[in-house]
């Protein structure tokens, strides 16, 4: 599923403009994108919760070369799926 077919959902369901289902649905994906870069959890109930977890620098090894490198620190994004999601996947 694309943010397309994602606006075309909200369009349809919803009985909004095609132009105002893009607005609606940009606006929660720049919501949850700035809050994200914040560091701040984000927790939908019954789909799951999207956390920011720091990761600290540590060594690695080119699998090509055997050279040992650097891996910087870096902020990753995990999901997690509630388990009123897990539940509806396996029915």
């Amino acid at each position: 599923m694309t943010k397309i077919d994602i606006i075309q959902d909200v369009y349809e369901k919803l009985g909004l403009t095609k132009r105002e289902s893009a607005q609606v649905v940009e606006s929660v994906f720049e919501i949850m994108k700035d809050n994200l870069a914040k560091g701040e959890k984000i927790k939908i109930s019954g789909f799951g919760n999207f956390v920011v977890k720091e990761k600290k620098p540590r060594r690695g090894r080119n699998p090509q070369t055997g050279e040992e490198i650097q891996i910087s620190a870096r902020r990753v994004l995990t999901f997690k799926s509630s388990q009123v999601l897990r539940k509806a996947l396996n029915a």
